[in-house]
């Protein structure tokens, strides 16, 4: 069985079956082809492979059968020609700017990005001369007035991290089309089966697989997904050339975690409704941030542009600032403390002290994310037992 697929397939089946290519063996579950380089059977056939006069595997650090099979498999649930898979999340990202931008370009992002993004426009591009402008992500308004003859990028987070603010992607896209921009639209809060971004217009979408791609924590990857233009021919060439390669065995992981992604995250939104709302009732907690909430300032966008559902990730704002924010973090016992997320295990952390740590404080009040403000990726456990750990630490 080849790689090709039904496109009247649900976005479950692909993840089931997209991307599968059997060998002569007749496995049913996908091999792992850890090989460095392959083998030619003539010294012709090898130069016209080199070339791109023939198909075929080159050398693993940008043709390897595993890779590929996961690349393909997440391109046909995207609803994309090409993917790309890449050693992490950042270099996903890293691998799109350099690929599609040049020393002159501007980016007009959203001021509400994970730190490390922000980090990487702000203190490496910039070296090579490529300028970023930060904008509150659902005022259209400030998008469309950050834009200068120069701007190449709008890049997103949708929803956001930690405050999960919902960016309206359609106007975006509207936006970037009519000035020559591409949109960006990092996804892996989301995956394809509760949102697929390229569906309203995005140009690119980008994933730390390591997220709910995997959902169990075990691997570090990323991807980016797109048309055969930006992704299969220039985002592959930089993978090429640069090498931040995502290894066969995390491939293989990668792929098949796909295959219960959409059981996985349809138990993390129904699970991380429940617990949003039993937050929103308990003395102490200022505001709770997630898309399912009526109270949500974007909560109609996100019915909209997340048919699949509102997700696992929630944050909440307490009003002892960091003292209650650290209290309610170390009263609990069974939720794991760290800054991953997208996990099956419940997660929780304090983002002003971790992930956003690296951004100034003027940044970070800018974009919400007060002392006071922890996120949660509710995991796969039984509801309830959430609950009551959070009410321990609450305690």
């Amino acid at each position: 069985m080849n790689e090709d697929f039904d496109p009247d397939w649900g976005t479950a089946t692909r993840g089931v079956r997209a991307g599968t290519h059997r060998t002569p063996e007749g496995e049913h579950s996908n091999a792992i082809y850890m090989t460095s380089s392959f083998v030619f059977e003539s010294a012709e056939e090898c130069a016209a492979r080199f070339s791109g006069d023939a198909p075929g595997n080159i050398y693993s650090r940008f043709t390897n059968p595993t890779v590929d099979a996961f690349s393909k498999r997440l391109a046909a649930m995207e609803g994309g020609e090409s993917c790309v898979a890449t050693a992490s999340g950042m270099s996903a990202i890293l691998a799109t700017c350099l690929a599609t931008l040049e020393a002159g370009d501007h980016i007009v992002a959203a001021h509400t990005l994970f730190g490390s993004t922000i980090g990487l426009f702000n203190n490496y591009l910039a070296k090579l001369g490529i300028t970023t402008s930060y904008v509150s992500p659902e005022d259209n308004a400030a998008w469309k007035a950050a834009i200068t003859p120069a701007t190449r990028m709008l890049f997103v987070e949708t929803p956001s991290n930690p405050l999960t603010e919902v960016v309206d992607m359609a106007a975006l896209a509207e936006l970037a089309n009519d000035n020559n921009a591409l949109l960006v639209v990092d996804n892996c809060f989301c995956t394809p089966v509760l949102q697929r971004p390229l569906d309203f217009g995005a140009h690119v979408v980008t994933h730390s697989a390591t997220k709910f791609l995997d959902g169990q924590g075990r691997a570090l990857g990323g991807a980016v997904v797109g048309d055969a233009d930006i992704v299969g021919d220039r985002v592959f060439r930089f993978l090429r050339t640069c090498g931040p390669t995502m290894s066969p065995f995390n491939a293989w992981i990668f792929y098949k975690a796909l295959e219960t992604l959409e059981v996985r995250m349809r138990a993390h939104c129904e699970a991380g409704q429940k617990v949003a709302e039993w937050l929103e009732a308990q003395p102490g907690v200022e505001h709770v941030y997630y898309p399912g909430l009526q109270s949500h300032p974007q909560h109609e966008l996100a019915t909209r542009q997340q048919p699949g559902g509102y997700g696992g990730i929630l944050a909440l704002r307490l009003a002892g600032g960091r003292d209650a924010a650290f209290k309610l973090i170390n009263g609990t016992k069974m939720i794991s403390i760290t800054a991953n997320l997208g996990d099956t295990r419940t997660t929780i952390v304090h983002p002003a002290s971790t992930t956003h740590a690296r951004i100034s404080a003027e940044d970070r009040g800018r974009a919400g994310i007060t002392e006071g403000v922890v996120r949660i990726s509710v995991g796969l456990e039984n509801v309830d037992d959430i609950i009551a750990d959070l009410a321990a630490g609450l305690a």
